[in-house]
């Protein structure tokens, strides 16, 4: 039976359309679609009772379905999009998240042609696993502070790799635990006695015939993670290495080369490409973002139109929570987020692509912007998506809490989202670093560009004043853009004016590293309006969908102009009139989407398998599948639990020993 028939009947845009929109092109919506059902129909890839394994069977099953996705690989004969989303769909972290999303990614852009010519073909066919060991018990987010060495004997032309104290122990990266066979190793080069800094080393970890660590190296599972189910399908891990041998050539030597002699030679290939690697994995964490969240909103969005609580008249059906202001005020900008995460983050994938052809033409310019962008957007949008989620359980009540609501696990596997590939907070102060240098350039030749360049209007975004007069003026792009700027503008520069007053540079950013981090908070919110603006801007095709989706655009805007009103009035952006009609038209606004929110989640293309939660199931058959559930869980195996006869009877007997001291 289709709970929700009545409400996607009130949809006023073409659903059809939407998911295009949502996927990017017809061709990214047939194959996600494609791979999704694929794997939603396979009995192979079933994820129901994860939540209830214990570690070992849980990860045994991890390694089941990792392999029997594998098989499906090679035996449909899928092309790398295609493996890509399937292993996507299956929605189990595993070793094999970290070996194509940063092993392979890591030969490509740190290796020379040679090193890549031996180790991808291996890599692409399984026949080694591969992770990325960075991250040390001691130092995560400050690369620069790794301990873990690796000095060049002359002797024997090899590397010798050491773990000099505990804290150098490689602490965290995924599929190291128990399954990779090698793995890309962060340390100090070490030539003569002189620290080179940092580089990449590929390193055998263990034996490709009986799978046991190779002489020297300690490994292991790092421990039980945050949630039932959730991280803890990975294998995250710990390495210390006590001098073990590498060859030479196991150096990823695009960059920086060691002769046979010792002597370390820049090549001709740019230092800056290596930050291409690094652009690439954190323009895919922002999608990530969008797709995590659209999950949460649709899991939300469709049980609060199934949920009925109070409002009754006269024995008659009860309101539907989702017609509650209060839960429509808390639900529609988290729905209205996940489109703006998608449309930013589409932006960011054109971004890598023209950063990624200027560097191969050796044209920096761009770079720095680059690198402040995919660092700003990547704490800005997994911050928001981990509260979203967390959001949305709260928004489904007490159902949320349960395991088969998928909001906890999904909320267990998205968290650590803020903080690896650089934790939040320090990669916004890397963004505040980037907007400061950018004011002192203002006035010079040098000219703000791209997502700054907003600021070469100083002068006037210094001294504008909101002309705003009605709610509805309030819909008016260039109201909501100038704002935004504005705001951005003033906060960047005042910050730029306190720290010019401090002797010490370094001093004055610490001291001002709070007031700097909101800064760049609004200006990389900024980015998300302008985008989100830009791609209304484009041709958008089918019935209504550009309606809802400039709708969707306007609730992402003024819902921040809300939140962050202290910081619009503080810089005089706007009046408190003018922030109290925002809050009018945000509420006109909710009503505007309310009849089309489940047709709005519905344009995400989610599967019942893939959102793996009996309060986001499409039919909106809710309460049968929770009653049917709590019956399969393993407590419910036996009427009478174990324990009874050693614990309960004889409690109520009152035969319960008296313990001795």
């Amino acid at each position: 039976m289709d709970q929700l028939g009545e409400e996607r009947r009130k949809a006023q845009f073409d659903v059809d359309d939407m998911k295009i929109v949502w996927a990017g092109s017809r061709h990214n919506f047939e194959v996600s679609d494609r791979m999704a059902k694929l794997v939603a129909s396979d009995p192979g890839f079933r994820k129901d009772t994860r939540t209830m394994l214990a570690r070992k069977e849980l990860f045994k099953n991890t390694l089941r379905k990792a392999a029997y996705a594998w098989k499906r690989i090679v035996e449909l004969r899928l092309s790398e999009e295609e493996a890509s989303k399937l292993r996507f769909y299956v929605d189990e972290t595993a070793f094999t998240d970290l070996h194509w999303g940063m092993f392979v990614p890591a030969i490509k852009g740190q290796g020379t042609e040679e090193q890549q010519q031996k180790w991808l073909p291996l890599a692409y066919k399984m026949k080694i696993i591969g992770c990325y060991a960075q991250t040390e018990l001691g130092h995560g987010s400050n690369v620069q502070g790794l301990e873990t060495t690796a000095t060049f004997d002359h002797q024997t032309d090899e590397f010798v790799m050491h773990s000099p104290t505990l804290t150098s122990s490689k602490w965290w990266p995924g599929g190291l635990g128990k399954a990779s066979t090698h793995a890309v190793v962060y340390a100090r080069l070490i030539t003569d006695d002189q620290d080179q800094g940092i580089h990449g080393f590929i390193v055998q970890l263990r034996s490709l015939e009986d799978h046991l660590p190779l002489p020297g190296i300690t490994i292991g599972d790092i421990g039980m993670k945050f949630g039932n189910g959730g991280y803890n399908t990975m294998d995250n891990g710990v390495l210390r290495l006590d001098h073990v041998r590498i060859p030479r050539s196991h150096m990823l030597m695009r960059v920086l080369q060691v002769t046979r002699e010792g002597k370390c030679i820049q090549s001709d290939v740019p230092r800056q490409l290596v930050y291409g690697t690094m652009v690439y994995v954190r323009q895919a964490i922002v999608a990530d973002a969008s797709c995590a969240l659209s999950r949460a909103v649709c899991i939300a969005t469709r049980y609060s139109a199934v949920r009925r609580q109070f409002g009754s008249q006269n024995g008659g059906p009860e309101t539907q929570v989702i017609d509650y202001k209060t839960q429509q005020n808390r639900l529609f900008p988290l729905l209205a987020s996940a489109y703006a995460f998608r449309f930013v983050g589409e932006w960011l994938n054109w971004l890598y692509t023209d950063v990624t052809q200027r560097l191969q033409a050796n044209d920096f310019s761009t770079l720095p912007e680059a690198h402040a962008c995919t660092a700003g957007l990547k704490s800005l949008t997994t911050t928001a998506t981990a509260d979203g989620i967390e959001e949305c359980r709260k928004l489904c009540g007490g159902h949320g809490y349960l395991c088969s609501s998928g909001l906890p696990e999904l909320f267990a596997v998205y968290v650590p989202a803020c903080t690896y590939e650089g934790d939040n907070t320090v990669l916004l102060l890397q963004v505040a670093r980037f907007l400061i240098k950018t004011v002192s350039q203002l006035g010079s030749e040098k000219k703000p560009v791209g997502t700054t360049s907003y600021m070469g209007r100083v002068e006037h975004l210094m001294q504008c004043r909101s002309d705003t007069q009605r709610a509805e003026d309030w819909l008016k792009p260039s109201a909501i853009l100038e704002a935004f700027e504005a705001r951005a503008t003033r906060m960047s520069v005042a910050c730029a004016q306190k720290l010019s007053k401090f002797s010490n540079p370094e001093e004055g950013f610490a001291e001002l590293s709070a007031d700097l981090v909101e800064a760049a908070v609004a200006h990389c919110q900024l980015i998300v309006v302008t985008k989100f603006l830009e791609k209304l801007q484009q041709e958008i095709p089918g019935k209504g969908v550009k309606q809802q989706l400039e709708a969707l655009c306007n609730i992402y805007a003024l819902f921040l102009l809300h939140k962050y009103q202290g910081d619009f009035l503080a810089t005089g952006c706007i009046t408190s009139k003018q922030a109290s009609l925002a809050n009018d038209q945000l509420r006109s606004l909710y009503s505007q989407v309310r009849p089309n929110a489940i047709a709005l989640v519905d344009a995400f293309n989610h599967t019942d398998h893939f959102l793996g939660s009996i309060l986001g199931c499409y039919d909106g058959n809710v309460y049968p599948k929770l009653y049917e559930a709590a019956w399969k869980d393993p407590l419910n195996d036996s009427v009478v639990p174990d324990g009874y006869h050693e614990y309960i009877r004889p409690l109520l007997k009152q035969e319960l020993r008296t313990a001795r001291l």
